[in-house]
Order: C-alpha cells, then sequence, then structure tokens
C-alpha cells in the first residue's frame, strides 16, 4: 500500500473547489491524485449552460494527469465545497479505474477504499481484447 498523505491530497482539492466554475448549481468539487511518480494533479468542475457537457472535477484532474506525463493513479481525494470526502459520479468512477485501476485508493465519506470495493466487476482494457 502506498504512503498516502490524505491531508496533503484534501488540502490541495479544497484549494481547487476555490477555482471552480459552478454559476448554475453552485455545487463545487475540488480533487487531487498523488500519482505513481510521487506528482500531485487535481482538477474542478466547471459548468456549462448545456448540462450534458460540464466537466467533473475528476475529468479536469485526469486530463492534467496526462498533459504532465502520464502515470498512475495511486490515491484520490475528492471534495465538496464544505471540504468533505464526496463519492464521485459513476462516470468519474470509471475514469478513476482506467486510471488508476483496481488498486487505486479512494477517500471516501466511510474512509479510504479500493477502486476494486468503488467499482465491482469494473469493465476496462482487459475487456477489448480479443
Amino acid at each position: 500500500m502506498p504512503d498516502v498523505d490524505w491531508e496533503a491530497l484534501r488540502e490541495k482539492a479544497v484549494r481547487m473547489t476555490q477555482r471552480a466554475y459552478a454559476p448554475y448549481s453552485n455545487f463545487v468539487v475540488g480533487v487531487a491524485g498523488l500519482v505513481d511518480d510521487g506528482r500531485v494533479v487535481a482538477g474542478c468542475n466547471v459548468e456549462n449552460a448545456a448540462y450534458g457537457v460540464t466537466l467533473c472535477a475528476e475529468c479536469g484532474m485526469v486530463s492534467e494527469l496526462h498533459a504532465t506525463g502520464g502515470g498512475r493513479l495511486l490515491a484520490v481525494f475528492c471534495v465538496g465545497g464544505d471540504g468533505e470526502a464526496l463519492m464521485p459520479c459513476g462516470r468519474c468512477r470509471q475514469l478513476l479505474w482506467e486510471n488508476g485501476g483496481p488498486s487505486c485508493l479512494l477517500m471516501t465519506p466511510e474512509g479510504v477504499r479500493t477502486m476494486e470495493q468503488i467499482l465491482p466487476q469494473a469493465f476496462g482494457p482487459e475487456n477489448l481484447r480479443g
């Protein structure tokens, strides 16, 4: 199990909520993730008047992951405007699975869980191999 500074991830995620663009819902979200090379990547939600094209905070974090060299997510902390742990939506759970795999750790409102616990029987790249 990786050595994770959960408080540092939470603090980074909280700072990201201050950058969120949520003029319609006023529901700000920030996220931070520890990468296997020691980097910390982060994101915030970005709403759009066409709600379907709103970007979740995790989308921004995964984009930063790839834009800054790739790698695998080891641990992720997502927070709402109150700074408390927030469960990612279903689409974002899939993003975390794709970029962190079954052993990626996620801080949840009920404590740390693996992605395998969060998304059992997940669909992944192995399902596309023929």
